[in-house]
């Protein structure tokens, strides 16, 4: 356990800082790079242990994976359809999306394996992904529930994806994708609302013959099975995800201005970005590109009021991991923020929806669960602080947390922190480095 306390810090936080790669294309960067033929060069590759996790998962399975240094990483793929079969259980610690992920490989390969992971993940669902993933002819066995440990026992002659989503999940349809990779014929997979497109960029990136079309709200998306998929570099931009917390902070602690550069800039991934500019947020955005087929950019940001708002269900997919951090800002806003449809984030690492309700509750917030909708009564002033948060090994939950102790009224603390360095390594020496008041909490 490593217990911390944030409080208000004594000056502004202000400066110009680079967050982690992307964590979601750093996954799928390791396991495209391992499907291609050749050599793939990763630069800006998030080192935190989810990754790494899918790194030692990719090289149990065949593929010749090396570290080249800070965040420079070098894939030697086995080709579609090349990887062999692990000699031991695939530990996947507390990273879902490379469980998911990997289960859509895992699929379509005549091999057998056993996945685990911490004891998060293995409350954690996988009953979506394995039931549709299921029609290629894999066969799966799980605890109840289709909970891990899960033993998949892949097919050489993985029949095509035809399938269309009830719930929208960038992770149920990135493991579809991967599936049918390596079916013969066309798979097809619809989704009722966009999600993060990382996958789809990526599979263009290797070289797959990839379409999307508009459907509504949602899209189709149609892959062209078993392609030579060839090695190309990819550079890993900063995560949007993880920009969120310190691009909070500045929000609301006063005279606090930030840059924060090389950041993401996908448009289903830039929801947080988008409610927190209908709040009042002074946030732009410079030096625009595109880098391996992603929007890249510079985040400006600083300190001002902002307003609660209402918050649709439509843009949950392109937002849905920063929800706690939006709840933060929202108990700082004037006014109510109803946040609606948030019943996906019942199934992360805790039960989100509840413990950010927790969260805001302990540090004296007015907060209610209303169906799937968070309401956040903010009221434009500090919130009252002091409380203990019970953060239940999410790692978002704890820096929500210690950003709220930024603006509190009394300091905040989080009952265990081990786990931020998951997806966001070196977290509180950078805040610390902006100014942020974050430290030991006495036992």
């Amino acid at each position: 356990m490593r217990p911390l306390v944030a409080h208000r810090p004594s000056t502004p936080l202000t400066g110009r800082i680079r967050v982690p790669g992307d964590k979601s294309i750093s996954h799928r960067a390791l396991m495209f790079g391992a499907l291609a033929i050749g050599e793939t060069r990763i630069s800006g590759l998030l080192e935190g242990e989810d990754v790494l996790r899918t790194a030692a998962a990719m090289r149990a399975l065949g593929a010749e994976i090396e570290r080249l240094g800070d965040g420079a990483w070098r894939v030697v793929g086995r080709g579609i359809g090349g990887l062999t079969e692990p000699d031991d259980v695939l530990d996947m610690g507390n990273s879902g999306t490379a469980a998911r992920l990997i289960c859509g490989i895992l699929a379509s390969h005549p091999l057998f394996a056993v996945l685990t992971g911490d004891a998060s993940l293995r409350r954690r669902p996988m009953r979506r992904v394995t039931g549709p993933l299921a029609a290629t002819g894999a066969r799966f066995a799980a605890r109840a529930g289709g909970r891990l440990p899960l033993a998949i026992e892949g097919t050489g002659a993985a029949l095509p994806v035809a399938h269309r989503l009830e719930v929208a999940s960038a992770q149920v349809k990135s493991a579809l994708l991967l599936a049918g990779l390596n079916a013969r014929g066309r798979s097809v997979v619809e989704e009722p609302t966009a999600t993060r497109d990382h996958s789809e960029n990526m599979l263009r990136h290797f070289g797959a013959t990839i379409s999307v079309e508009t459907a509504g709200a949602g899209r189709v998306i149609t892959l062209d099975g078993q392609p030579d998929l060839s090695a190309a570099d990819v550079a890993v931009p900063g995560d949007p995800s993880s920009a969120a917390f310190p691009l909070v902070a500045a929000l609301l602690v006063e005279g606090s201005a930030l840059v924060i550069e090389r950041v993401g800039l996908n448009p289903l991934r830039t929801g947080l970005f988008t409610t927190l500019a209908e709040m009042g947020a002074d946030i732009g955005t410079a030096n625009r590109r595109t880098e391996g087929g992603e929007p890249v950019g510079d985040v400006t940001v600083r300190h001002g009021a902002l307003r609660g708002v209402d918050v649709p269900a439509e843009r949950a997919p392109c937002m849905i991991d920063e929800y706690p951090i939006l709840a933060v800002a929202a108990a700082c806003a004037a006014g109510t923020t109803r946040m609606r449809g948030l019943g996906e984030l019942r199934v992360k690492e805790s039960d989100r929806l509840a413990a950010t309700a927790s969260l805001l509750a302990a540090n004296g917030v007015r907060v209610a669960i209303e169906g799937d909708d968070l309401l956040v009564h903010g009221t434009g002033a500090p919130p009252p602080g002091g409380g203990v948060v019970a953060t239940e090994m999410d790692h978002r939950l704890a820096m929500s947390a210690l950003v709220l102790g930024q603006a509190a009224a009394s300091a905040v603390t989080v009952d265990d922190s081990a786990f931020i360095e998951t997806s966001f390594p070196g977290f509180v020496a950078l805040m610390t480095g902006l100014g942020a008041a974050i430290g030991p909490a006495r036992r």
